[in-house]
């Protein structure tokens, strides 16, 4: 492997960590790993300009910023995928030049990411290992099963060493990602939203293996949209804007409502806001909905201008619910209404020609095709509207649908012509969106609308739900997100492995009674009834 270039710098330079107004130094204390006056332009975009960070060992080092602040890009180079356009990267206090991720992982700098790199049918042990080159030598599996049982028992975990790494949960997958940097002799571990798809169980395991990674003397830099993660974890916080620095203060100084400001530019009033109004006639009705082996007695009703927030904890099958109603995994049993009239939903085609519509909480893997352009991906599910006589797509058409949705869920992009795989995770949940709005449903199933987006990004989808409510759409939030959940609709059903176990009021619901009835901790309350005027209707068909 070749070596990375080091430079002549003192480390007695980079004790004194005088990184001026860009970032906050530690004096007395080295940083293993330091960016200094950083600056990355792609084409006409500026990424980041003039940015400073100093990590040091045993600390966890916050960085926050909306999608688009320059986050990204300060990991490509501290990694070595990218090299800055100006500054200078530091480690042990003196200058580097990372030529490529291997570079960056000799010197003990490492990331793992929201999406685990596995792989799959690779054992465990096999996957830990799998960046140790010894070209020409034959592997002593013994010796590399003894390696792994011992960084996993750093770690404190327990792993079946020779299962297929495809078996393992999401969680799973990241602390093998943790055990393989270990097993590089990592001084730094980039965590890039390790936890935006994991239960808070499994948040709590990884937490545990972040303190013991902190207690080794690891520097850590811990990148989340979740404020309070941060805010439990972190010992400093730098925070980002339109890829400038902001601030680095010590977290004790930082609070929520003033880093989504910096970050922002905006109050924490902005967010969270729904409008009063009064809900219309019944849309839906979904009466002893099932499905064997997922879910069973689900049964409500949903108004128009109202919002019908689904909470419980991971396992409590909300998801099946909606794939139920949109004809992705269909029903075994039980009743649909739309508008009063029976309807047998086998297909997402059925809950379409309903006027149903489901965005899905999987946008990378089901959402969006990502070399297609932001307008291809709207129109697909409306893709007749477009076609010509003789087949042929009306690119006119379907630009200027496009362009509509660009502004008005302030989509950023050069144009609608650019591939979706180059936007930020919040303007693709916003093309993901738009895609399901142009079909003009009368009813809108939203799963896991603001998961792993900035908080910005949240705002606007937040403002968007307020206002199909207030126009007179029905709406199903279904999300992991509690305070997103209480303060977004209008009621909230609770479900608790795979069965119904409340239906509350806006004005009766709190944390402490949701969380208490996804826990089974509270007797259940009795489900609404379903209109028994409403001729019967069999799913299954």
């Amino acid at each position: 492997m070749a070596e990375a270039a080091v430079g002549g710098a003192s480390a007695a330079s980079a004790v004194e960590s005088s990184v001026g107004e860009s970032g906050v130094g530690e004096p007395g204390r080295a940083p293993v790993l330091e960016i200094r006056g950083v600056s990355k332009r792609y084409g006409s975009t500026q990424a980041v300009r003039d940015v400073s960070l100093a990590l040091y060992p045993g600390e966890i080092h916050a960085l926050l910023g909306e999608n688009g602040a320059g986050k990204s890009t300060l990991i490509k180079v501290m990694t070595g995928i990218e090299q800055p356009d100006t500054g200078e990267v530091l480690v042990d206090g003196r200058p580097v030049r990372l030529r490529n991720p291997l570079e960056a992982q000799a010197l003990g700098i490492a990331a793992i990411y929201q999406e685990p790199m596995i792989f799959p049918d690779l054992s465990v042990a096999e996957n830990i290992f799998i960046s140790h080159r010894d070209r020409g030598r034959v592997v002593d599996r013994g010796a590399m099963r003894r390696d792994a049982e011992a960084v996993l028992e750093r770690l404190g975990v327990r792993l079946d060493l020779d299962q297929p790494a495809r078996g393992l949960t999401l969680a799973e997958q990241q602390t093998l990602e943790i055990a393989k940097a270990l097993s590089l002799r990592v001084r730094v571990l980039i965590m890039d939203e390790p936890t935006a798809s994991v239960s808070a169980h499994e948040v709590r395991r990884l937490f545990g293996i972040v303190q013991a990674l902190r207690r080794e003397g690891v520097a850590l830099l811990f990148i989340s949209h979740r404020m309070e993660e941060v805010f439990e974890i972190a010992d400093r916080v730098t925070i980002l804007r339109d890829g400038r620095w902001i601030r680095t203060s010590p977290r004790k100084e930082v609070d929520a409502s003033s880093a989504i400001r910096d970050m922002v530019g905006r109050s924490m009033d902005d967010f969270f806001h729904r409008s009063p109004s009064e809900p219309g006639e019944v849309v839906l009705q979904v009466k002893d909905l099932r499905r064997e082996g997922a879910f069973a007695n689900v049964s409500f009703e949903l108004r128009e201008r109202e919002v019908l927030g689904f909470a419980g904890l991971v396992g409590a099958r909300r998801t099946d619910v909606g794939l139920a109603l949109f004809g992705c995994a269909p029903a075994d049993g039980g009743e649909i209404f739309v508008g009063g009239k029976p309807v047998t939903i086998r297909t997402p085609q059925d809950a379409l020609r309903a006027g149903i519509a489901y965005t899905t909480e999987d946008r990378h893997g089901l959402g969006l095709i990502f070399p297609l352009s932001i307008s291809s991906n709207i129109s697909l599910p409306s893709l007749r509207r477009y076609l010509s006589p003789l087949g042929l797509v009306r690119r006119g058409g379907e630009t200027r649908t496009a362009r509509e949705f660009k502004d008005r869920l302030r989509i950023r992009a050069a144009s609608v012509e650019v591939p979706v795989g180059t936007l930020s995770g919040g303007n693709q949940q916003k093309v993901v969106l738009s895609k399901w709005l142009n079909t003009r449903p009368r009813i809108l199933i939203l799963d896991e609308p603001t998961r792993g987006i900035d908080v910005g990004a949240k705002a606007d989808v937040h403002q968007m739900i307020d206002e199909l409510a207030r126009s007179g759409m029905a709406i199903i939030v279904i999300s992991s997100d509690l305070p997103e959940v209480l303060a977004m609709s209008d009621r909230i059903l609770v479900m608790r492995e795979g069965r119904q176990v409340g239906i509350f009021d806006r004005g009766e619901a709190t944390q402490e009674r949701i969380l208490a009835a996804a826990m089974g901790q509270t007797p259940a309350v009795v489900p609404e009834p379903v209109l028994d005027a409403v001729p019967r209707a069999g799913v299954a068909g």
